[in-house]
């Protein structure tokens, strides 16, 4: 009778710890710590904002650099500015005709003219108050302002030459009208009134078929030359060329009606 009531409380204490140990063994903390843990660091933002400002940053630096690049190719497609060409010609050409006018003067004035290539050339010597080969005789204070405003005028325009041609047309342009104004101004018989010295002639020796000429005259002729001809094909001093665009009927294939 004492034994049978032992066992079914063995039972029962064992029957009461089996479902304490299970509830302990089931807790309901993992499941709870577990989404904690995760969303942690999403809530920290430890991990996003690190990863989001540089991300912005390098996204920001490669539209800048584009940008300073894109402004660079603007305005280093500008060719510089030409006023080395044009002031090393013009005074190469003033140089020159200078020299072969104090030359002329020391040995062909009172002289006899020099024959040169078979007749075709003749050194001579002939002292004008005129404008380039010969022209304008007695108009020389004129001439003089002319040369003067010729040469304002392009030092004025040299700021934006960029054009190579427009460089060397205007650059002999330059050194013959200062030449040949230089003669005006400091030889007889006065300032403003001074005769240019001329000293080659074609094909006869006193200028009866073509007339006399010099050096100066030669850069002024051959300078305005240049420059017709790239007016002519719309190049302009500032390195812009003006094209006839096409049409727009053309453009899309399309002929023009006539």
């Amino acid at each position: 009778m004492s034994d049978e009531p032992k066992a079914p409380e063995k039972d029962a204490g064992k029957t009461s710890d089996e479902p304490a140990g299970k509830v302990v063994e089931k807790p309901a903390e993992p499941q709870v710590s577990e989404p904690e843990t995760a969303a942690s660091p999403v809530l920290s933002g430890e991990v996003p904002e690190p990863e989001m400002v540089p991300a912005g940053k390098s996204g920001d630096a490669p539209a800048e650099t584009g940008q300073a690049e894109e402004e660079f190719s603007i305005t280093g497609s500008l060719p510089e500015p030409r006023t080395r060409t044009l002031g090393i010609l013009a005074a190469g050409v003033l140089a020159l005709d200078v020299l072969t006018k104090v030359v002329s003067v020391a040995f062909l004035e009172g002289g006899d003219p020099i024959k040169l290539f078979g007749g075709v050339l003749y050194l001579t010597f002939v002292r004008n108050p005129g404008a380039a080969f010969g022209l304008g005789e007695g108009m020389t204070w004129i001439l003089a302002l002319i040369a003067l405003g010729v040469a304002g005028f392009i030092f004025w325009i040299s700021r934006n030459l960029r054009s190579q041609g427009w460089a060397v047309g205007l650059g002999l342009v330059l050194g013959g009208a200062v030449g040949n104004l230089a003669d005006r101004l400091f030889r007889e018989p006065g300032p403003m009134r001074g005769h240019v010295v001329d000293f080659l002639s074609l094909f006869d020796p006193y200028g009866r078929v073509w007339p006399v000429f010099n050096v100066a005259d030669m850069a002024i002729i051959g300078g305005g030359v240049t420059i017709i001809v790239l007016a002519l094909m719309q190049h302009d001093y500032d390195g812009t060329v003006h094209r006839e665009s096409a049409a727009p009927a053309e453009a899309d294939g399309q002929p023009e009606p006539k």
